[in-house]
């Protein structure tokens, strides 16, 4: 019964025009500030720590500002999952390096777009889906209904979706030697297997390195992308990535990666996703989100 009425609620955020629904997920955003729940909670304590020069006063500000657009996120993505291509089409207000995307797509290495947890990135999968051939990873939610509807709105535009297991990399290496794009979430902490440590904002980060493999295992290209939230729509932003990226070195590699989402980030920080615990593992074995800060 949990699932269908979360489901009916997603899918009721869907009718909402744009405006409506964000304006209603500022008002989420800033009632889940006042009430100081977990996702405040976690946002202060990463913007103190990736922030340690900006006062109190500075970090407040824009730990309240991500509430409200983590509220507009909540709300507006079920508008985008319910929405046909056409719609989408008409909300992307500009494209900035648009050649940079276009090189991408007569790329015959393939392409890893590199697409950090900022702004709307089922914006940037369907949009990108539209335009070329496209396989990415997908974990479903762990709500099934929640999940076919997340599914079915991301295949519908021509996007290929693969598990995230040994079989789904072995998919996306194919799809890059075919010259086709991929597309690769980088800010979310993996295994220890999966990943070693590197800086992201000054702060120590088990950072992945599937993507350093991939680009080594295919020799494909890569690119940063983002789809930043503005009035009436998105902007997308494609941006070049260091050659750092590139070396087999995987600390250079992965230092190369957290700089350049770095850089995504600071595009417009109040939408990054800051409430995620990102910093929860520490070479040291320090816990951040124990105590706070």
């Amino acid at each position: 019964m949990k699932n269908k009425v979360l489901l009916f609620l997603l899918k009721m955020f869907g009718w909402l025009p744009l405006p409506v629904g964000r304006c209603f997920g500022c008002a989420i955003g800033r009632a889940i500030y006042l009430l100081e729940l977990a996702p405040v909670v976690v946002t202060r304590i990463n913007l103190r720590l990736c922030y340690p020069l900006k006062s109190s006063e500075q970090i407040e500000d824009l730990c309240k500002k991500r509430m409200q657009h983590f509220g507009q996120a909540f709300v507006e993505t079920p508008r985008v999952w319910s929405k046909p291509s056409a719609w989408l089409e008409s909300k992307i207000i500009a494209v900035e390096g648009l050649t940079l995307f276009q090189q991408a797509m007569d790329n015959k290495r393939g392409t890893i777009l590199v697409v950090p947890h900022q702004g709307n990135w089922e914006v940037v999968g369907l949009w990108v889906s539209l335009r070329s051939k496209m396989t990415s990873l997908y974990e479903p939610p762990k709500i099934p209904e929640v999940g076919d509807w997340i599914k079915v709105s991301r295949e519908q535009s021509g996007a290929t979706l693969v598990p995230t297991d040994g079989r789904g990399v072995v998919a996306l290496i194919k799809a890059l030697k075919k010259g086709e794009i991929t597309a690769i979430l980088p800010d979310q902490q993996p295994e220890e297997s999966g990943g070693i440590f590197a800086p992201f904002m000054g702060v120590q980060a088990r950072t992945m390195t599937l993507l350093t493999n991939l680009i080594n295992r295919s020799n494909c290209h890569a690119l940063f992308c983002s789809a930043v939230r503005e009035p009436g729509g998105w902007r997308l932003h494609f941006l070049p990535v260091s050659e750092s990226l590139y070396s087999e070195d995987k600390t250079i590699a992965v230092s190369a990666l957290n700089a350049g989402v770095e850089k995504m980030v600071e595009l417009a920080p109040e939408q990054y996703q800051w409430e995620y615990k990102r910093f929860r593992a520490q070479p040291d074995g320090r816990d951040f989100y124990a105590k706070g800060l």
